[in-house]
């Protein structure tokens, strides 16, 4: 698949652009995440410092006003004061939890991770120990970037399906506009040909050969037809799946080789489902012939009619080299091919056949060194 470089190296600026708004952004919150937490720390030391003098005055003794103020003001960082006696005090915290040990000791753990403890001394003397956390402004801030990593990721991962959906539309439109210009295109040679046929019957020749000529131009009718019906939803009839598989295996039996060993089974007589025949017949036809292009021309196809419960399965095994697991998924993208020739559509426009004409699904069973199984599946008709 070709690539446009002038698209390539704009996507590849659009990326470097955003990575650098991201990191911009990421950095910015960094820094401001790092000057909000050393005015916390400016803060607590006004505290400390307005506490030591609240530690040394007698209770009867006049702080004021600032002092006061200080000590009154600041109501969003956790706190806890232990004194040199071991008493403790806690501040923008339950006050009953101030005598559980256990919680206030965890606490105290929690705090020295998350900011160094200040020591409140006076003339030399220490008098106690101010543990405090992050407030909760602070704990919101250092989770920003995380949220925005996440909400950044997700719009990408929007955009990155939006196109990533565009791109498959604009590729199935492609698809769908080549194979009407091929219907279109084989139609006029093929117009000219059926005049021949009728004249070549008035002159005095084999008559088998004209019978020939006619097989090989129903046969680029129904191409035609198949390559028509792409892009468009085709009419679905009600059909018996069984014998209109027995066609298609027939018709391919009579012009493959003969080192080939083909055989068919059917656990019913009859089984009606919605289907477009034409369509039909070329899937089988694309599962078959990649089946006996894995085999090498040797080998044996087995075509095995299923019903189970609300879908009736049609399974076509080969005995080719077999597919490996990691790759049962992505053989139906368009494009991808196991063959040293080919342009990796006829997978893809099996599943879009099954899948999207005919609400139906298929995927590889099995596949392995002994072969490989494909399996299709029908809606059972509805009364």
């Amino acid at each position: 698949m070709n690539f446009n470089p002038n698209r390539k190296t704009y996507n590849l600026i659009l990326l470097a652009i955003a990575f650098g708004i991201v990191s911009l952004i990421l950095w910015n919150t960094n820094s401001f995440f790092k000057k909000f937490k050393e005015e916390e720390r400016l803060k607590m030391e006004i505290w400390a410092t307005a506490q030591s003098e609240l530690l040394q005055s007698s209770e009867d003794m006049d702080l004021g006003n600032l002092t006061i103020k200080v000590l009154q003001n600041n109501s969003s960082s956790p706190m806890i004061l232990e004194n040199k006696d071991g008493s403790i005090r806690v501040n923008n915290m339950p006050t009953e939890k101030a005598a559980d040990s256990l919680f206030i000791r965890k606490k105290i753990n929690q705090f020295q991770s998350e900011n160094i403890p200040i020591s409140i001394d006076q003339q030399g003397e220490h008098l106690a120990t101010l543990y405090y956390g992050n407030s909760e402004v602070l704990n919101k801030l250092k989770y920003y970037p995380i949220a925005l990593l996440l909400i950044i990721i997700l719009f990408a991962t929007v955009i990155f399906f939006f196109f990533k959906t565009n791109k498959a539309s604009e590729q199935n439109k492609l698809w769908a506009g080549m194979a009407k210009e091929t219907a279109h295109q084989i139609g006029t040679p093929l117009s000219s040909l059926l005049g021949w046929n009728e004249l070549l019957k008035t002159e005095n020749i084999n008559p088998d050969i004209t019978k020939e000529i006619a097989k090989d131009i129903v046969r680029l009718e129904t191409i035609t037809d198949r390559f028509s019906k792409i892009g468009s939803l085709p009419k679905l009839n009600e059909t018996d799946i069984v014998q209109e598989t027995k066609d298609a295996y027939e018709y391919l039996k009579r012009r493959s080789s003969k080192l080939i060993h083909f055989s068919l089974t059917s656990k019913v007589e009859y089984f009606p489902v919605m289907l477009n025949s034409s369509l039909y017949n070329w899937t089988i036809e694309n599962l078959v012939k990649n089946g006996i292009d894995a085999m090498k021309g040797k080998g044996s196809i087995a075509i095995e009619i299923v019903p189970d419960g609300k879908y009736v399965n049609i399974l076509i095994a080969d005995t080719g080299h077999g597919i490996s697991k990691n790759r049962f998924q992505s053989i139906f993208n368009p494009g991808v091919t196991t063959k040293k020739r080919g342009w990796g559509l006829g997978l893809s426009l099996v599943k879009r056949i099954v899948e999207e004409y005919h609400n139906g699904k298929i995927k590889v069973l099995s596949s392995g060194k002994e072969g490989t199984i494909m399996q299709i599946s029908l809606k059972v008709k509805s009364e």
